[in-house]
């Protein structure tokens, strides 16, 4: 009894940040320092941010030798300042991915409390920490605390953005120009870090607002929209692009204009129209995953659903919605789908969900959606750890205690919520579903993902090295078959990523003392190479893993010329 009426009072405080703050990094510190950098992107970024620590150069993004300028530098800056920052408090941090995953948890936390407490001016102080405490623990902010890349930072410029764009567009008459210079400001540091998404979602919201806004009768180019005024847009925006504009000229100048071609015609257009990377997705794709991009908390939100749309003429409800649904709508257009792309839309979505979770008169969703809704928590609570207990079998061929533990707290929050919510305290129960995730979460990030060896093939694959030969250069090692940015960043952005076995001898020929890792792939080719070379190859190891990227198994073995 006494833990309930905590949780019943806990809403009310007036120091919301310390219990937020707490929450969120219970839910997010597992995993943060024992999980392997990710091949990809949080080895991409993490391994160019690096580079620039170690070449001093802040203009250009390279990857070993090889330019990337394909997105803007900001979240290169905060990796490679932290990384600074580390190293001059005598923390060794250059070689740890957790310093490179740092800005990506502090733009969490970050976003975490701005829909706190600029989300009280949308629906009161009460539901405004339900809605943050919602937002900690949903699975796609959860997995991007633990990635090096721009998207846990990119919501916080938009939590922000749109929690004071939500003060103006009720209260335009007491909008301050502090205030709208915050606003400006911050959507300049989001273009910083992923181009137009950070402008594009209140430039959808508002003109959203304005269609809805517009009295009736009136034409279509002349919008009721007073909150413009008050975001004094006449100075604002040339603000915004004063604090992006400098290094867009740089990099401009340093790579004679190819990087716009690149970022723009490569990048964004391919990824809009072709769905490039492998990632195409049908419409309608993050509507049916929400139940899992947005556990827990997913539950609450999908009943609010109905009741906010039906109370879309109340102006924080209508903004919520214009937040949310013309971004997401958006998203679900674009051909390439990724899970994390919805994001900015979950601060308005826990905002609705909140609301009606704290309101008493809140009004039923339909059948279909209550158990839509359960069927989702109850799914995603105790399939989670199976899916995570049967990787580990199916990858290492054992039984994890960890995936087990997970079940039994997947099965007690499903437990707990749908009781709670049979008896109406759905307020209690998004603060008890961002509890109980913790074990649940835990079990997963720091029990079974660390400890699944055959998915961690660049550590082992840079350990072995390092046991063959300690202290080799990374430029005298070359590796055939496995160009992961992983290996990159396990041992540095010189390794010759060569391009078959012909080529590994090559480079065993050039210089003493060099080490080859050869997929069986290419070995009979490498060894054909050799021998006509007159090589006398000897083999120092074999690293047998799974790169999970390509979801095939790969034997790397290292060779040596005697």
């Amino acid at each position: 009894m006494r833990a309930a009426a905590f949780l019943d009072r806990l809403p009310e405080t007036r120091r919301p940040a310390p219990w937020l703050l707490l929450l969120c990094l219970l839910l997010w510190l597992p995993g943060f320092f024992t999980i392997p950098a990710g091949d990809r992107d949080e080895s991409r970024f993490a391994q160019a941010s690096r580079q620039m620590v170690e070449s001093g150069d802040y203009v250009r993004i390279r990857l070993g030798e090889v330019d990337r300028n394909k997105k803007p530098a900001g979240i290169h800056w905060a990796q490679a300042a932290v990384v600074h920052g580390l190293e001059a408090a005598g923390i060794p941090a250059r070689g740890s991915i957790w310093a490179y995953r740092l800005p990506s948890l502090i733009g969490a936390l970050v976003a975490v409390l701005a829909t706190c407490l600029l989300g009280r001016a949308l629906v009161g102080r009460r539901a405004a920490f339900i809605a943050a405490a919602m937002l900690a623990p949903c699975m796609v902010l959860l997995v991007e605390t633990h990635i090096a890349k721009t998207d846990a930072a990119l919501l916080a410029t938009i939590t922000i953005a749109m929690g004071l764009m939500g003060r103006a567009y009720l209260t335009p008459q007491s909008f301050t120009a502090g205030q709208a210079a915050g606003f400006w400001a911050v959507l300049g540091v989001g273009i910083l870090l992923k181009g137009p998404i950070a402008p594009m979602v209140p430039l959808l919201a508002g003109l959203t607002l304005a269609a809805m806004d517009r009295p009736a009768g009136s034409p279509w180019w002349k919008p009721s929209a007073p909150w413009l005024g008050a975001l004094r847009a006449g100075w604002g925006i040339p603000l915004m692009v004063l604090c992006a504009a400098p290094w867009f000229v740089a990099i401009g100048i340093a790579t004679e204009g190819q990087f716009f071609a690149d970022a723009i015609g490569g990048d964004m257009l391919g990824k809009v129209s072709s769905g490039e990377e492998a990632h195409w997705g049908p419409p309608g794709m993050y509507a049916a995953i929400f139940g899992i991009t947005a556990f827990p908390s997913a539950w609450i939100v999908l009943r609010a659903l109905p009741g906010s749309w039906a109370d879309r003429m109340q102006p924080a409800v209508r903004f919520l919605l214009a937040w949310a649904v013309p971004t997401w709508l958006l998203f679900e257009a674009v051909a390439t789908k990724l899970p994390h792309y919805t994001l900015p839309a979950f601060p308005a979505l826990m905002l609705l969900g909140a609301r009606w979770a704290m309101d008493p008169l809140r009004v039923a969703p339909p059948r279909w959606v209550d158990w839509l809704a359960g069927v989702a928590l109850g799914g995603v609570a105790t399939g989670l750890p199976l899916l995570a207990g049967y990787a580990v079998f199916r990858v290492d061929g054992r039984i994890s205690i960890y995936a087990i533990l997970g079940v039994v707290a997947g099965a007690t929050l499903t437990w707990a919520l749908v009781r709670m919510g049979n008896r109406g305290q759905w307020g209690r129960a998004a603060l008890v579903g961002a509890i109980l995730a913790v074990p649940l979460y835990a079990s997963v990030l720091e029990g079974v993902i660390p400890r699944l060896q055959a998915v961690w093939l660049s550590p082992r694959l840079a350990a072995q090295v390092a046991a063959a030969a300690p202290g080799l250069p990374a430029r005298d090692f070359g590796v055939v078959g496995h160009h992961e940015p992983s290996l990159q960043f396990a041992m540095g952005g010189d390794i010759r990523l060569l391009r078959d076995g012909a080529a590994a001898a090559a480079f065993l020929a050039e210089g003493p003392g060099r080490i080859a890792a050869v997929n069986d792939r290419q070995e009979a080719a490498f060894r054909r190479a050799a021998a006509e070379r007159g090589l006398a190859v000897r083999e120092l190891g074999i690293v047998t893993g799974l790169n999970y990227v390509r979801g095939r198994w790969v034997a790397m073995s290292l060779f040596k010329v005697d």
